[in-house]
């Protein structure tokens, strides 16, 4: 399974999702880096075949009405660090590829107590 980690989210989870053996860049690797369009995001993640990881609701909105990416992981959160969110989808992670039945996947995080 390959992915594509959005600009809103750490490039440190992209390198872990790496570390695991998965074929994983973060937008700061494309063209246009940080300012890469959601079209052209959506467009390399359609043609190398990436699951979008990613906190932009937009993309929601675009697998919805027009279908693509065609695989998406959206992460909602409220104030949490970096740190802490990377921690929680470290502990997650093999279990959404295990259960990964769907095209959609909306995560939702509460700031750990």
């Amino acid at each position: 399974m390959n992915f594509l980690v959005d600009a809103q989210l750490p490039i440190r989870l992209a390198n872990w999702i790496s570390a695991q053996g998965f074929d994983c860049k973060h937008v700061i690797s494309l063209p246009n880096k940080e300012f890469s369009s959601d079209f052209e995001i959506i467009r390399i993640a359609t043609l190398e075949q990436r699951v979008v990881i990613t906190k932009d609701s937009d993309f929601m909105k675009f697998r919805l009405i027009k279908g693509t990416p065609k695989k998406l992981i959206v992460v909602s959160t409220g104030n949490i660090s970096n740190t802490h969110l990377i921690s929680y989808l470290m502990q997650i992670f093999m279990r959404l590829l295990v259960t990964w039945k769907i095209m959609l996947m909306y995560l939702r995080f509460q700031r750990p107590n």
